[in-house]
């Protein structure tokens, strides 16, 4: 056994006995019953709303945390308003595009002024735009699941995100997120795996390790705006039939 694993048996072994477990207590058949049935956490009371109120709570956390969040009525709508943002922040009209099927069959050819490449980030890249999978009104998060259709670099290495989400994808609590990923996704169990990696963004980068004072940009994109498509509830198979 090489030197880094007996370390690392240490290091379990000792975190064991801090819990109180012991080898073959049923360890492994506790964590996957955990995993199959996950515990719910306390739910915040402005997390539990109908649809509307989900909607209006993430706005107005995004907003908080300095993201932008532009409303548009139907995805057609996503080019002119990607457009118009980076219009207004004076910014290029160069986007890289995520190679999501959804995003590429926007009407993009209605904006020849945006200059559009498709695939992972590059360290030259201004702007980004991709979609995501959620997202969790209680505090304004954006839930982006990694994938060929959604490179992880896409989400941290240009200084303009913007993301396109749908409204229906909205959930209330964490807890809510979680499960419409693992439905639609699936487990291990039934042949289906979780993304690799899922990121959890809320707002713009930002640090206050130099004198307390906040940075935007400092580990990630600087701005983040949330392009959020009102689109309908009807095909929404995790929304109960009263909301749509």
């Amino acid at each position: 056994m090489s030197s880094a694993a007996t370390r690392r048996d240490s290091i379990l072994g000792a975190l064991r006995q801090r819990l109180g477990r012991r080898d073959g207590d049923g360890g492994p058949e506790t964590v996957a019953a955990r995993i199959a049935t996950p515990a719910r956490g306390p739910i915040p009371a402005r997390a539990t709303g109908d649809h509307a109120d989900r909607v209006a709570l993430f706005v107005e956390m995004a907003e908080e945390v300095a993201a932008k969040v532009v409303r548009v009525p139907s995805a057609a709508a996503v080019p002119e308003a990607a457009a118009d943002y980076l219009k207004s922040e004076n910014l290029p009209a160069e986007v890289r595009l995520a190679p999501d099927p959804e995003l590429n069959g926007l009407p993009w050819d209605s904006q020849p002024l945006i200059s559009l490449s498709e695939g992972p980030a590059r360290p030259s890249d201004p702007v980004s735009l991709t979609g995501a999978f959620a997202a969790i009104a209680e505090t304004g998060t954006l839930m982006l699941a990694s994938g060929p259709s959604g490179p992880t670099t896409l989400n941290f290495l240009p200084e303009t995100h913007m993301v396109v989400l749908k409204a229906r994808d909205i959930a209330g609590c964490y807890e809510d997120a979680w499960d419409r990923l693992r439905a639609v996704q699936g487990t291990a169990e039934d042949g289906a795996l979780l993304p690799r990696t899922v990121n959890m963004i809320t707002g713009p980068s930002r640090t206050a390790d130099i004198e307390q004072t906040i940075q935007l940009g400092a580990h990630g994109p600087r701005r983040l705006c949330i392009l959020l498509v009102d689109d309908s509830l009807a095909d929404d198979p995790l929304v109960d039939d009263g909301e749509a």
